[in-house]
């Protein structure tokens, strides 16, 4: 469950800091898939204290690209970066004293680094701090305050959080159940691929929760959630509410269904009504 709200940590090379040719080397190298060639212009650059170079080479160490995967090293880069203050560091710090990647599992930790970050205006870092406040996890359960800080990342259009706060709205926890409210932040997110909303959405139209019974909508999310799922659990689910909606259709609606999830796929989501 942690990936689903810790998000991809990929590489971030930013031009516009000292020695922009190292950078532009760097980005070069990097987007040529030469990581070690990437490495290589901005390890001197991590080396003279830049945070950004700190918090690349961090990422080049835990994902082992350009050098040997080495959690250790990657923590010491962020913390190196973390402590002067960037905020996608302390992200990155508190996700490995979260997961004990490289540090003692220390969700304590974990929530001090997200807080700082969150503090800051950092999404993936105020959808983290939701999230721990949501399980329980270095800190007391409470969802109120999960609930704060899923919004405030979701205002910001982390989708991760639109979705969180979907379920939260669709259970009740933190807020008063409200369908429609968590139709709305589930329908957001799905739009952005995320397939726990695109799932939500496929499950509300079958069963006609918060929304008319549409079994057209509900296989054609379905549909989308089976293919955008990077969970293999997800997808089987997604499968399966598929094949149970199919079960009630006509193949004329079967074939509306797959047409819209076509459209919709088409136009990036931007028509799947």
């Amino acid at each position: 469950m942690k990936a689903l709200f810790w998000g991809n940590l990929a590489i971030l090379l930013c031009a516009g800091v000292a020695r922009a040719q190292d950078w532009d080397a760097a980005i070069a190298a990097y987007e040529a898939g030469d990581y070690e060639t990437a490495v290589r212009e901005i390890r001197p650059l991590a080396e003279q204290g830049d945070p950004k170079a700190q918090h690349n080479l961090g990422l080049s160490y835990a994902k082992g690209e350009g050098v040997p995967k080495d959690f250790a090293e990657a923590v010491k880069w962020y913390r190196l970066s973390a402590e002067q203050g960037l905020t996608s560091a302390q992200v990155s710090l508190g996700y490995m004293y979260s997961v004990g990647e490289g540090v003692p599992e220390d969700d304590a930790e974990a929530v001090r680094w997200f807080r700082l970050a969150a503090e800051q205006g950092d999404a993936s870092a105020q959808r983290n701090l939701g999230y721990m406040y949501a399980e329980g996890e270095g800190v007391p359960e409470d969802d109120a305050e999960a609930l704060r800080w899923y919004r405030l990342a979701a205002e910001q259009g982390d989708s991760v959080a639109e979705a969180s706060l979907g379920y939260m709205y669709s259970l009740g926890e933190g807020v008063a159940q409200d369908y429609a409210e968590a139709f709305n932040w589930y329908r957001l997110a799905a739009r952005k691929r995320n397939a726990f909303a695109q799932a939500s959405l496929g499950y509300m139209y079958f069963t006609g929760t918060g929304v008319p019974q549409d079994y057209v909508a509900a296989h054609m999310w379905y549909n989308l959630a089976a293919v955008d799922g990077q969970d293999s659990d997800l997808q089987k689910s997604s499968s399966d509410g598929r094949a149970n909606v199919a079960a009630k259709m006509t193949p004329a609606d079967i074939s509306e269904a797959q047409r819209r999830a076509r459209i919709c796929l088409d136009t990036d989501f931007k028509d799947c009504d």
